[in-house]
């Protein structure tokens, strides 16, 4: 497979999401980051709900700094509580809630009969659990308004299965099915969910984990078809489309955005 050199082209323009309140949670870094950056640049007004204080004020600081209306929520999207301080705090700021991106997540990477308990219950908690806590939370505000966008960041591992990643798989799985059911459940109530489902991405994350060697660049490249990896920039790019008026009629829809690493079957 070829590596193309990924190409930047210029952001697309989306009149539409200027002023609009847009809460991301797991935004004070990486993926979530690179999106609540690319909404600010449209104009959008930002919430960043994260667990990290540290690392929550940089962003706010970094957003900030480049004109943007960003308030910082510390805690947890598997509590309740927080949840919803987090989002009342949202709505009060920005009298309203539009946008609602569900990026907090975590892995859990190790063979399954060495997956403790514990850590089953952790994934689940965060990556299903908070997921619904969120969804809910938005829709108590966005339904009543006759209008919302919810998108939730699955996997290309909640749709094809990978060794040594059960409960990943399982928990992205689950925001998958999520997704379907909660928009035809609302979608005649003006509120739209969709999904995006990335495969690897060039995130400070995944580069510390290729330079210390437990990803391995040469094979994942080898293995998707376009022969590199994703970009932050990508996946926000397909997060602004789905959250904008052009996506007006998409909703129930799981997006890859794998460098077609979920569709390739061949040895």
């Amino acid at each position: 497979m070829s590596a193309l050199s990924p190409q930047q082209p210029p952001r697309a323009h989306y009149p539409d999401l200027a002023a609009r309140g847009v809460l991301v949670t797991g935004g004070a870094a990486g993926l979530g980051l690179g999106i609540a950056e690319a909404f600010a640049q449209q104009g959008a007004r930002i919430a960043l709900f994260d667990l990290d204080g540290e690392t929550l004020e940089a962003a706010r600081e970094r957003l900030g700094g480049q004109g943007a209306e960003v308030l910082a929520l510390e805690g947890s999207v598997t509590e309740p509580e927080a949840v919803e301080r987090a989002f009342a705090a949202a709505d009060g700021a920005f009298g309203g809630l539009d946008v609602l991106v569900n990026n907090a997540g975590i892995s859990a990477n190790k063979p399954t009969l060495e997956l403790s308990l514990a850590e089953w219950r952790q994934a689940m908690d965060v990556n299903v659990t908070g997921v619904f806590l969120c969804c809910q939370a938005a829709a108590r505000r966005m339904l009543p308004a006759g209008q919302g966008v919810i998108l939730n960041l699955a996997s290309m591992y909640g749709l094809v299965a990978a060794p040594e990643r059960l409960a990943y798989c399982a928990s992205k799985s689950a925001v998958v099915m999520m997704t379907k059911a909660l928009a035809i459940e609302w979608a005649g109530q003006g509120l739209r969910v969709n999904a995006l489902a990335p495969g690897y991405v060039r995130t400070a994350l995944v580069e510390r984990l290729l330079e210390s060697e437990r990803l391995d660049e040469r094979r994942l490249r080898e293995r998707t078809p376009m022969g590199r990896l994703g970009q932050v920039e990508e996946i926000a790019d397909l997060a602004l489309y789905l959250a904008s008026d052009s996506a007006r009629y998409v909703t129930g829809q799981v997006v890859g955005i794998d460098g077609g690493w979920s569709a390739y079957g061949y040895i």
